[in-house]
């Protein structure tokens, strides 16, 4: 299996996880927001006492999907990066302390960054929670605004939703991005640079200085559309480090070259 093909089916588990933990949360909310649309007092006390119990369960299952795949499937690609790595010097791949810090730093960065996305929706759940129960005690009012007690809900349920979006991954800026786009790009980023963070431990550990550069023909080196272009190009293991990937979904990998040298600035 070619190690983009591995990185993928990793990644596509670990996507669909949290896709489906986010979907089940919008869920839930859609039934809150209906039962708003609809004027129905009852159902939409149900409808938040359910809500309430779908927002722990997300939380359970977006940690559980972020801890599988920080803790089972990232291990198993940097051992297949490094693997594939220290064969290409003609020697076996173990568990070194080098190896251990490298995949504990890893595996607590992807652990942090990927839940803080689920806390922050967590949050966020929290305040269409109390926004709902109020809604659901307050009399909605039609006499000043010449709506019927329908139109008056529906106009009420759309602000809800706009108000509270939850099908949708907010970033620290503000930015929303869908929840399927945004898991798929996450986790293949992540299995990405797990992958080649352990061919580059094997770098380091063995004095290799330099590495190939595998990567699309138009990618550049620290963005898509950097004119530096990256593939085939000779890269120092640090250089390398700070740029395992160039962008979401960037397919780069690395070769050592235990041969290859070149004088500063000069030999790309």
């Amino acid at each position: 299996m070619s190690p983009h093909a591995s990185t993928r089916d990793e990644a596509a588990t670990a996507a669909d996880a949290l896709t489906n933990a986010w979907q089940q949360l919008a869920a839930a909310q859609t039934v809150v927001l209906a039962a708003v649309a609809a004027n129905r007092r009852p159902q939409l006390a149900a409808a938040i006492a359910a809500f309430s119990t779908a927002t722990r369960d997300f939380h359970r299952a977006a940690e559980t999907a972020v801890r599988d795949l920080a803790g089972r499937q990232l291990p198993v690609l940097y051992e297949q990066g490094a693997t594939a790595a220290a064969t290409t010097l003609g020697r076996r791949f173990t568990w070194t302390s080098s190896h251990q810090r490298a995949l504990r730093q890893l595996t607590t960065d992807t652990y942090t960054d990927l839940l803080r996305n689920a806390q922050e929706t967590v949050r966020q759940a929290g305040q269409f929670y109390r926004a709902a129960r109020a809604a659901a005690r307050q009399q909605i009012p039609t006499a000043l605004t010449g709506r019927t007690a329908l139109q008056a809900a529906k106009a009420l349920a759309d602000e809800l939703a706009a108000t509270h979006p939850l099908d949708r991954v907010v970033y620290r800026g503000g930015a929303r991005m869908p929840v399927r786009a945004w898991a798929e790009a996450a986790t293949l980023a992540r299995t990405a640079v797990a992958y080649n963070a352990g061919t580059l431990t094997v770098a380091r550990e063995h004095g290799v200085e330099f590495v190939e550069v595998f990567d699309g023909f138009d990618c550049g080196w620290t963005s898509h559309p950097d004119p530096d272009k990256a593939v085939r190009t000779l890269r120092t293991v640090e250089e390398a480090a700070e740029r395992p990937i160039a962008h979401p979904r960037c397919t780069r990998a690395f070769g050592l070259r235990p041969d290859a040298t070149y004088p500063d600035g000069e030999g790309r």
